[in-house]
């Protein structure tokens, strides 16, 4: 068992921003690899290994009806985690998806109600061009149909038609995430120990790797643009891998019950449709919060529309 680095214990709160040399451009990548977060992925003793990140396409291909059977390969459930970025005058929004092949459960589930296959959640960052890597200033997070929304420490932004759910913490400069085992909603990281002691801290990396076990501290994670070619977002009506639009084909457990963040939706959020989250997150964001200053809500490049 790997111990806890004391770079995670200390809470970085929104005091400065890294940036990079005033004359270098930024690419998506680099972009994403700044604000990726640290990422602390709870973990279920019974079968922790099942709470791993991976890919879509960890197993060789982009079936998705054989993920939950071939979750059991676990050398090949390496750390990974999706990002797009768009962007209009004011900001980048960048979002991460992280992916499991389960959402599973440890009691029975015969008639298909509470596990599924596959599974994705993720968040969204709205960080306003400055110098460099510009300015974190919001956060919202997908856990199942309910979005919640955070800010760092000394942003401006306040409560609009959602209410703010709470301060985004950051460790070494970046926002910290948590994501629950087994159903795998995704949060903010309040600076707890994992629920019963347990868990898996993913950090962005060149390459990902494979946790030692269920409470392994320092585990890598490495990107992969969802809207790279023949990546996700170009695969988005290939019958192989989507039963629909924005939702992931799955036959153990309840039946397509998965969903791209194309497909993400909040039950209950007013007029942000279905899969905004991707295709128009600047309306997102406007609608979540107020107070935010120059915002400007039209995209110069968004390759989701």
């Amino acid at each position: 068992m790997k111990t806890i680095r004391a770079s995670l214990l200390a809470v970085a709160l929104f005091t400065t921003t890294l940036t990079a040399p005033a004359h270098a451009a930024v690419s998506d990548h680099d972009l994403a690899l700044h604000w990726a977060p640290v990422h602390h992925q709870d973990t279920d003793s019974s079968d922790a290994d099942a709470d791993y990140l991976s890919t879509v396409d960890f197993d060789g291909d982009w079936n998705t009806l054989n993920n939950w059977e071939n979750q059991t390969q676990l050398a090949k459930l390496t750390g990974a985690a999706y990002y797009s970025v768009v962007e209009t005058a004011t900001h980048w929004f960048l979002v991460y998806g992280f992916f499991h092949p389960r959402d599973w459960d440890d009691q029975p589930d015969p008639f298909g109600q509470r596990t599924h296959e596959n599974d994705l959640e993720g968040l969204l960052l709205a960080v306003r061009k400055d110098s460099g890597f510009g300015k974190l200033e919001a956060a919202v997070t997908v856990a199942h149909s309910d979005f919640y929304s955070y800010v760092p420490a000394g942003s401006p932004y306040q409560n609009g038609a959602e209410t703010i759910d709470g301060t985004l913490l950051l460790v070494g400069g970046r926002p910290a995430t948590f994501q629950e085992a087994k159903g795998h909603g995704l949060y903010r990281w309040n600076g707890a120990e994992f629920p019963g002691g347990d868990g898996v801290v993913y950090q962005p990396a060149a390459t990902g790797e494979v946790p030692s076990g269920g409470n392994d501290r320092s585990v890598g994670y490495r990107l992969v643009n969802t809207l790279e070619a023949n990546g996700m977002w170009a695969r988005r009506a290939n019958a192989e891998t989507f039963s629909s639009f924005g939702t992931f084909r799955g036959d153990n457990g309840k039946d397509n019950a998965a969903n791209a963040p194309w497909g993400w939706d909040d039950q209950n959020d007013g007029p942000v449709y279905r899969g905004y989250v991707a295709t128009d997150p600047a309306l997102l964001i406007d609608r979540y919060f107020s107070n935010k200053g120059d915002f400007s809500l039209t995209y110069t490049r968004n390759s989701f529309r």
